[in-house]
């Protein structure tokens, strides 16, 4: 199992594979990028020796993979946040038919004119979170500079978070399927959470 996990990290295909889902999955919330980076995160700990206790030689591979996937995070939320700048009435009546939508424009509106963005890395973990974010922000006209830094700290975030738990999955648990599917429980457990408190009304 170590070998073959060892191996999966081996090239540097693995890198432009995670930053590709994590770009991609803003508009196609389904991709299981999240799985794909605790996978890698985990193969990398296996080429390390860090499952075995050991320090690891490598771990610019570990940073590599966290920038990588924080890099297409922040790459994918521009992207659809100009898309969605540019959208005009088109998409403006798209977000009016829903009274999601609507409504969580109409939050993230009020918590990035308050300077606070905290709705924006709390949706990163949510499922499709991440998607409404970006796209009600470009709708509704927000300055980049309001949206970008908390986009990068939400990006930054979840990347560290979805490899640490494969890291140290790997670490706790060996670098076997088991250790990967509780680490990516444990993604999915924070993304349900994350849900729960954005679709909670801020007070």
């Amino acid at each position: 199992m170590r070998e073959s996990l060892g191996s999966l990290a081996a090239g540097p295909w693995i890198y432009a594979m995670v930053a590709l889902s994590v770009l991609l999955d803003v508009f196609v919330p389904v991709l299981p990028s999240g799985v794909l980076v605790i996978t890698a995160a985990t193969a990398a700990a296996a080429g390390s020796g860090a499952a075995a206790g050991q320090v690891p030689h490598d771990v610019p591979d570990i940073l590599a993979l966290t920038l990588s996937a924080a890099t297409a995070s922040v790459l994918g939320d521009l992207v659809a946040y100009r898309l969605a700048w540019r959208g005009g009435e088109r998409l403006d009546r798209a977000i009016a038919r829903s009274r999601r939508l609507t409504a969580a424009q109409e939050r993230l509106g009020e918590a990035l004119s308050r300077g606070g963005g905290a709705l924006v890395v709390l949706a990163r973990f949510a499922p499709a979170g991440r998607s409404v974010v970006s796209f009600c922000a470009g709708a509704a006209h927000r300055r980049v500079r309001d949206f970008l830094p908390w986009s990068a700290l939400a990006g930054l975030s979840w990347a560290a978070y979805s490899v640490a738990l494969g890291y140290f999955g790997a670490r706790w648990l060996g670098a076997t399927w088991l250790a990967a599917g509780v680490s990516v429980a444990a993604l999915f457990g924070a993304g349900a959470a994350a849900g729960l408190l954005v679709r909670r009304r801020p007070a």
